[in-house]
């Protein structure tokens, strides 16, 4: 029997950990109330629950991306990459929506924003080599050129999960980019605009921030950044 790594145990975990809520959030979508009571507190509603029901079966199935992914296309994730990948996507699901971190802890949201600013960044780096199908072409391309790439890249992915949550937030009438305060009340203003900017910002901060790490490592021979290198499989056989 093939031993699992380290870094597929923790994947295992997270996936147990979403698999446990998706059974219990399926009970609740059963048991929920329709609408809320006409006296005392809100309650969580049913069409809640159905959307953290769709939220944990897209990240159970995110999670299995990457690994299928490599296999189609025959290259290999970094260990480094896929761990930071699988923290990202259990702070961002399990820990953000389902235990509530958005809510009960400050500046979540931002965390999580610049984490994955930064991974993207340093996944942009050698996600060059799997482009051009050559594993010598972050070796001949220049340190600033890399750099500038890693950090569109990073950018570029961040604006299309902005563009995800004004989708949805139009189509199911949701919250994500937090147009309306806790209590239902529209923002006017700036202040509409405030979480969407923010989350721009610091996914820029953390994907400029990981692209000069990158370019001085690069620049002087590091060879950390051998860590986040894509390799394809067929690579080895030349």
């Amino acid at each position: 029997m093939k031993r699992l790594k380290w870094t597929q145990w923790i994947a295992l975990f997270i996936f147990v950990s979403m698999g446990i809520s998706f059974f219990y959030t399926l009970f609740e979508v059963f048991t929920a109330p329709v609408k809320q009571p006409a006296t005392g507190p809100s309650v969580t509603l049913r069409s809640d629950y159905l959307f953290l029901l769709l939220e944990i079966i897209l990240g159970m199935a995110i999670l299995a991306l990457p690994s299928i992914l490599a296999r189609r296309f025959k290259f290999e994730i970094p260990g480094l990459v896929y761990i930071l990948f699988v923290i990202f996507l259990y702070g961002a699901i399990y820990l953000g929506t389902i235990q509530q971190f958005y809510s009960i802890v400050p500046h979540w949201d931002k965390i999580l924003h610049i984490f994955s600013g930064a991974m993207l960044g340093a996944i942009g780096f050698s996600f060059i080599s799997i482009l051009n199908a050559n594993g010598r072409v972050v070796k001949e391309m220049k340190p600033g050129f890399l750099a500038v790439f890693a950090f569109c890249f990073a950018v570029t992915l961040g604006a299309f999960w902005e563009v995800y949550e004004y989708t949805f937030d139009g189509l199911l009438g949701l919250n994500m980019q937090r147009y309306d305060t806790s209590g239902g009340t529209p923002l006017v203003g700036r202040a509409v605009l405030q979480d969407t900017m923010g989350d721009i910002i610091v996914d820029i901060l953390g994907a400029l921030a990981i692209a000069i790490i990158g370019y001085l490592a690069l620049k002087k021979g590091k060879p950390w950044m051998k860590q986040f290198e894509f390799h394809r499989k067929d690579w080895k056989k030349k």
